[in-house]
């Protein structure tokens, strides 16, 4: 018996003494691999990278930016069924063991010896709670040292987080393959479904995956990712998660997947970027990449597509005005040209036209191959724009083209596309058809610009292209260009005039002006684009026309200063130097700036901030952002009883009087019905504008507005040169690039709307009276407009007009100096008339 006891004791206490020992090896491990694992805190507020989606305005998606695709969502909105598949598939006793399973992990040692002896790839034991914890480790090294680490930080995770917590940590942020971070975005790529809407046997395919996603493809690997597939269903029926039945049914349906058709993408690339931008500056890089966001944009989807198409078709217009630069390349036929075509890299910027080579020439005809298969050919006709272009200079043009060997060679590689008619060879005879594999040779336009269409109430950015191809050039002429105005900044200086007591019937003289610079600079010598002189006017011809003469005189009797601080309130350009050049428009700009100045005039004189993003939301649902701040406690009601609509205050600030932003949109209303911009005219609604041309037309711009939509056009080259002339003579000017753009998008803009008036403040006066004199209309006044007058500004028989000469005001009759006690009217050049040097100043 002491024997027995002796050595009852010996082992007792050497159990125990083990039991010590293990005890502190455990504790050790504890202290040794958990010190730079991540603490309860950190793990309580872990949320794992999730997609940000942006959107439309009418809910298109734009676009997803992510390090990792995934769709967030809580736990509490994915199917019960979704939540058992995964359960029973990957750990049957989650919701009962602490983090790790002991007896799952006992199977697996027993399990991993047998497969070691036979020189197999282990197998895990690893519950849900360890393949979270995976994410805060920064390998998947197969090692002890690492399943270790795991086991430490599933227990923590266990103590810091909920069951459900942890679950939907999981089901968000496992990879099912595919580029499919979580299980809704595996739902939508698999299946082009959202979670509600799988079926047992989809769900049991998702929840086959997590182990080994490439193992079971649907499509490469079917017969096993069936097999597996159908072993989850299995396990489902085991736990009681479906019935006999159902579970049949599943493993019978076949595994069909779909792929992603209904994403329904806006080519909006140069608005998105500004968008990212605006994203990146608000929530950080982490924030959008990461963060989850929702974000409803501005986005007009069909006028982007409109505003897109009309600066693509403007800019096509002007190049094929100034001739061809070139082919692509030249190849060797000799080996055949569909292998020679293939190997020609992939042209940037092309808007999705064919390339092809040249394959033989006739005297009316090119012969070409296309590139993916086929032939075709370009007739003469469509070769004709291709004259030779002479150069950056001039953007002049070589000889007229008579046959296809003026323009192309054999082996040259072009850009083609699809044409299926000619214009008649009359005006008014209708087209004539092409046959079938008829193309049109085209040419990448090297010019640049952007369009802007806006919201003048919201400042909400409708629409927006900053150049041709956002792959050829990231720069956004829209945004990022500084640019000269020209005489699209003229309605600010006739508007600071208003503002200072002048009126649209004032009379400023048209004629030669001169200033002294100073010693060695010589004189500065402004002059009209038509290098005439046309006496004393209206001041509303000065804009109709764009007369700079006039206009030089004006901001020179308001004085500069005041012309600047205009600019600066109206958002144009901060610390524009009081010099009389910049009322002609030398301040460099920003397109997005201009119409947003415009927007004030036609609102009525409410400052507007220009916006891209409507509302920003979290991965919860919380809004986070929103441009209108505005405060609504009325607007969150339970339902509709028949209560009064929520009275929202106008807070934009007023940068003028609206009847002074009145008169001058009555004055760009002018330019459009007989002014510079007179081809917008044809629209046949109330449109209001003005064109805007530099020095050498190195800058064409056209703003202008309907009553609810303000649109700006600038074409440029990038690098500031010349525009050239136009083929039929005479300057490119912002009439004939810019303004032909704007119309374009106007048309398709406006169609099928309804002609709506511009809104006529209170305190405006109507009045009618002569447009060459600005004095009340009499039976002998030839010309007679309706004239926009502050209450109590407007003209009277008998009243004088003011007169503004060479920076002096005087009171003068406008026109007739020989009436009893008026000024006689300086002696000026007539129409026609110049002198002195070339003129020089921005028109």
């Amino acid at each position: 018996m002491r024997i027995i006891m002796k050595t009852f004791l010996v082992l007792f206490t050497l159990l125990v003494l083990m039991g010590i020992a293990g005890a502190g090896v455990v504790l050790w491990a504890f202290m040794h691999y958990g010190k730079d694992l991540p603490a309860h805190d950190q793990l309580a507020t872990y949320e794992p990278p999730t997609s940000t989606r942006v959107h439309a305005g009418d809910g298109r998606l734009l676009a997803e930016y992510a390090v990792e695709k995934r769709v967030f969502v809580p736990i509490e909105a994915m199917p019960k069924q979704l939540i058992y598949g995964f359960i029973a598939a990957e750990d049957k006793h989650f919701y009962y063991h602490p983090g790790v399973d002991l007896k799952a992990l006992a199977r697996a040692v027993i399990q991993n010896v047998k497969l070691y002896a036979q020189g197999r790839r282990p197998v895990g034991a690893s519950t849900i709670t360890q393949q979270v914890a995976k994410n805060f480790l920064l390998t998947n090294e197969l090692s002890i040292t690492r399943k270790i680490k795991e086991a430490i930080l599933a227990l923590r995770i266990e103590r810091a987080l909920t069951k459900d917590r942890i679950l939907e940590l999981y089901l968000n942020e496992i990879y099912l393959g595919v580029g499919s971070y979580g299980v809704a975005a595996a739902s939508l790529n698999y299946f082009d479904k959202s979670l509600s809407e799988l079926t047992t046997a989809e769900i049991a395919y998702l929840a086959a995956l997590p182990k080994a996603p490439n193992n079971y493809h649907p499509t490469r690997k079917t017969e096993a990712a069936i097999a597996r597939r159908n072993w989850v269903i299995g396990r489902m029926l085991e736990e009681g998660y479906v019935d006999r039945a159902a579970a049949t049914e599943a493993r019978e349906s076949p595994l069909v997947t779909k792929a992603r058709h209904n994403i329904d993408f806006v080519e909006a690339d140069f608005f998105l970027e500004e968008v990212r931008r605006d994203l990146v500056d608000r929530f950080g890089e982490k924030g959008l990449y990461e963060g989850g966001l929702s974000v409803r944009t501005t986005l007009d989807t069909k006028m982007q597509g409109m505003a897109r198409e009309a600066l693509r078709d403007g800019l096509v217009a002007y190049d094929r005005r100034h001739g061809w630069r070139g082919a692509i390349t030249n190849i060797d036929l000799t080996a055949g040209w569909q292998t020679a075509l293939e190997a020609v890299p992939r042209p940037l910027g092309n808007p999705g036209w064919r390339v092809a080579v040249v394959t033989a020439l006739e005297e009316g005809n090119a012969q070409i191959g296309l590139r993916g298969g086929g032939v075709g050919v370009i007739p003469l006709y469509e070769l004709y724009w291709a004259r030779a272009y002479l150069g950056d200079r001039n953007q002049g043009r070589g000889d007229r083209i008579r046959k296809a060997a003026d323009v192309l060679s054999v082996g040259d590689v072009i850009l083609v596309e699809t044409v299926t008619e000619r214009k008649g060879k009359n005006d008014g005879d209708p087209p004539i058809p092409y046959p079938d594999g008829t193309y049109g040779l085209r040419q990448i336009p090297k010019v640049g610009g952007g369009i802007v269409a806006m919201d003048p109430h919201t400042g909400r950015v409708l629409a927006m292209t900053g150049g041709w191809s956002f792959e050829l050039s990231q720069f956004n002429r829209a945004t990022q260009a500084l640019r000269q105005p020209g005489s699209a900044f003229k309605p600010f200086v006739y508007l600071t005039a208003l503002e200072n007591g002048y009126t649209p019937a004032t009379i400023i003289l048209d004629a030669p002006f001169v200033i002294d610079q100073g010693q060695g600079l010589g004189k500065w010598k402004p002059a009209n684009f038509s290098r005439e002189f046309f006496g004393p006017s209206p001041m509303r011809l000065g804009i109709e026309k764009s007369r700079n003469l006039m206009t030089v005189r004006l901001a020179q009797a308001i004085g500069m200063d005041k012309v600047s601080e205009t600019a600066a309130r109206f958002g144009i350009a901060e610390n524009m130097p009081p010099q009389l050049a910049m009322s002609l428009g030398a301040a460099e700009v920003k397109l997005i700036n201009m119409v947003t100045a415009y927007s004030a005039l036609v609102n009525g004189g409410k400052k507007v901030v220009p916006s891209l993003i409507d509302r920003v939301q979290d991965k919860l649902g919380k809004t986070i952002f929103r441009h209108d701040g505005r405060g609504c406690a009325d607007c969150i009601v339970s339902y509709w009883d028949n209560q009064p609509m929520p009275h929202l205050a106008d807070e934009r600030p007023q940068l003028t009087d609206p009847a002074a932003a009145y008169q001058i949109v009555t004055m760009l209303e002018g330019v459009v019905q007989r002014g510079t911009g007179r081809r917008i005219r044809a629209i046949g609604k109330p449109l209001a504008g003005k064109t805007g041309t530099t020095n050498d037309s190195r800058d064409t711009w056209f703003i202008g507005f309907a009553p609810d939509l303000a649109v700006g056009v600038f074409v440029g080259f990038d690098t500031p040169i010349p525009l050239g002339k136009q083929p039929w003579g005479g300057q490119e000017t912002g009439s004939s690039v810019a303004a032909p753009i704007f119309k374009a998008f106007m048309e398709k803009a406006l169609d099928g709307k309804p002609a709506i008036p511009f809104r006529t403040p209170p305190g405006v006066r109507m009045v009618r009276i002569d447009a060459q004199t600005g004095k009340v209309a009499t039976a002998a006044s030839k010309k007679i407009i309706t004239e926009a007058f502050k209450a109590g500004t407007e003209p009277s028989a008998g009243k004088q007009a003011v007169f503004i000469s060479g920076g002096t005001e005087i009171a003068a009759p406008a026109a007739a100096a020989a009436q009893p006690g008026a000024v006689p009217l300086p002696t000026v050049p007539t129409q026609g008339q110049q002198g002195g040097e070339a003129p020089s100043g921005l028109y």
